[in-house]
């Protein structure tokens, strides 16, 4: 009898320009929002209340930018990152329309990228991941490339190519959200008076709080967006018995904390690159901080740009310390990630 169950892609499984349309289906709900804010100490202030979004032209408060890319994301694990050893970065996403309350969200992959490492037992697999709501509008599409086990070790390596990734997203290629207008934006509703002009390209802010990361919430999430990589729920899958926080919730949890000194840095509309520099488990606490690499005007009424490299790390880090001499990574920085987001002029 043939095996009815799924024991996930191995590198030796892609192909270049493969297309993988992943299951299953998710209407997402007010329940999300509830739940995110729970898990995260996220406040921005569009997506917290549907008075506040009005005045910013919009119908009403969509659901988090991060919601959205969580729940593509995690559509993509079984068939791309099951049998992950890591999941290595990010680049070129764009969220492309507000996702609400209501919203079925379904996610493709065309594997755009194949290497073998040296080591002959691993590979690194590129995809270009679509997330489409039920009209079929994409409303994100990003790609992300992550370290997978080969079945066979003996398996002949496919030929390397590596796909031409921009470094960053032009500002010109950002989509903003239809009938966003912050002319009036209104500071003291939002958490802070900082709008574009008070800022600077190279200035760096260091968000002060902390949080401990709890393997319940961590689970919590896992679970939330349907993320069944075996190294985030399954303690047997490593060979130290810790299951690694998944990726996600750290992304989330640095985005949220950003809020004290980034409160109006409204929407997230590009994912410019990203990178899980290290490893992190529970009890880690985990503080964030903020570099401003670029501002940009756009068209859209009171509506600016801002590039901001977003860095998460541990507690007890020297701050604003991201690579050491080798170019390499400190060991307490968990995540670097390179983003635009809309703020008012």
């Amino acid at each position: 009898m043939a095996a009815k169950t799924n024991a996930g892609w191995f590198f030796e499984d892609y192909s270049i320009g493969q297309v993988i349309h992943h299951g299953v289906p998710r209407t997402l709900s007010g329940g999300e929002r509830a739940m995110y804010h729970a898990l995260y100490p996220a406040r921005h202030a569009i997506y917290s209340s549907d008075a506040f979004a009005r005045n910013c032209g919009l119908a009403e408060a969509p659901l988090d930018d991060l919601i959205a890319f969580h729940t593509v994301f995690g559509k993509t694990v079984p068939d791309i990152s099951l049998n992950a050893v890591a999941n290595l970065g990010y680049a070129e996403g764009r969220f492309l329309k507000p996702v609400h309350a209501g919203d079925t969200l379904v996610s493709r992959s065309e594997v755009v990228g194949l290497k073998q490492n040296s080591n002959g037992k691993t590979g690194v697999v590129w995809v270009r991941t679509t997330g489409e709501n039920q009209l079929g509008d994409v409303v994100l599409e990003y790609v992300r490339w992550v370290m997978v086990r080969k079945r066979d070790v003996d398996a002949p390596a496919p030929k390397t190519v590596m796909p031409d990734l921009a470094a960053a997203l032009n500002p010109d290629h950002l989509v903003i959200p239809e009938g966003l207008d912050l002319s009036g934006y209104n500071y003291g509703q939002s958490g802070e008076p900082h709008r574009l002009g008070d800022y600077e390209i190279g200035e760096r802010i260091d968000h002060v709080d902390g949080v401990t990361i709890e393997e319940a919430e961590h689970m919590l999430a896992t679970r939330m967006w349907q993320n069944t990589a075996k190294v985030h729920f399954d303690a047997t899958a490593r060979e130290d018995g810790r299951r690694l926080i998944y990726g996600g919730h750290i992304i989330s949890m640095a985005r949220a904390l950003s809020f004290n000194g980034l409160a109006n840095a409204a929407m997230i509309v590009g994912l410019n690159a990203g990178a899980h520099a290290n490893p992190c488990f529970s009890g880690d606490t985990v503080k964030a901080w903020s570099e401003v690499l670029d501002i940009a005007q756009t068209v859209a009424p009171g509506v600016g740009a801002i590039r901001l490299r977003l860095v998460a790390q541990r507690v007890g880090a020297e701050m604003f310390s991201l690579k050491g001499e080798d170019g390499k990574y400190l060991p307490d920085v968990l995540l670097d990630l390179d983003y635009w987001a809309l703020m008012p002029v």
